[in-house]
């Protein structure tokens, strides 16, 4: 099956701290109200939206701007999104609370497992440590929403295939990535999708440009795979020239 997903994060208003986790790396993915309207604005002048390849739209991290940002305007497109939740922090500061995770389930949303603690790199964990990461949220967010969930996505990334299998293991049956493709493959029964991912600096219409055109989600795939080759040579730097590479292009 081939499906488009588009990977957002955290939105706010003046400040990034507002929503979601406070850090240089978490900020490079935020977008402004503004930024997120524009893509959603260029979402809706798709005829159809959603009629030739699937569309999904996903948030990672469980920050609160999903409720109140987020979730009113995908309704207004008449879409739900997937919303995935690192359950260690529901309630804190910029995070959901259960009783907003329980109002989006009922609004139709897909709530589902970004891990319980957001490990800075979850495919270094030990099969063990990924699983109970995998189980513990999932069972958090079963205990707010009272049904199963059995969906999530890998934090940071960080993708391997134990990865997978620990998911599987622990119950879910869908795991978003963040590899830009639209195949769909498995992996012990987990199917895994991938995403193309919306972050600051992009153009205003970056999610229509996905949703439509192949060439650039090919573009995507390229980039993708370029990081991967130059991510560990450039060791710290590598964010610093990120964004002014991404800048340039699109500037």
């Amino acid at each position: 099956m081939r499906a488009v997903s588009l990977l957002f994060h955290d939105v706010y208003a003046s400040d990034p701290a507002e929503s979601g986790f406070r850090s240089p790396a978490a900020d490079r993915y935020k977008l402004t109200i503004v930024a997120f309207d524009a893509q959603m604005d260029a979402l809706s002048r798709i005829p159809d939206l959603g009629s030739r390849i699937p569309v999904a739209i996903t948030v990672d991290d469980g920050g609160v701007s999903y409720y109140t940002v987020a979730a009113d305007r995908l309704e207004a497109l008449e879409l739900r999104g997937h919303c995935f939740v690192s359950t260690d922090f529901i309630g804190q500061r910029g995070f959901l609370t259960a009783a907003q995770i329980r109002e989006l389930d009922a609004r139709g949303h897909v709530i589902g497992s970004h891990s319980a603690s957001h490990p800075a790199r979850f495919s270094s964990l030990t099969p063990a440590e990924m699983r109970r990461e995998w189980l513990t949220s999932r069972r958090a967010l079963e205990d707010i929403t009272g049904r199963d969930v059995t969906t999530g996505s890998v934090p940071g990334g960080y993708f391997s295939a134990e990865v997978a299998k620990a998911a599987a293991d622990a119950g879910l049956s869908v795991l978003f990535t963040s590899e830009p493709t639209v195949e769909r493959s498995a992996i012990d029964g987990c199917v895994l999708a991938g995403r193309f991912t919306i972050r600051r600096g992009h153009p205003h219409d970056m999610a229509q440009r996905f949703t439509t055109s192949a060439w650039a989600r090919c573009g995507a795939w390229i980039d993708w795979n370029a990081k991967a080759l130059v991510k560990p040579v450039l060791g710290p730097s590598y964010a610093r020239i990120a964004d002014w590479i991404l800048a340039e292009r699109h500037g």
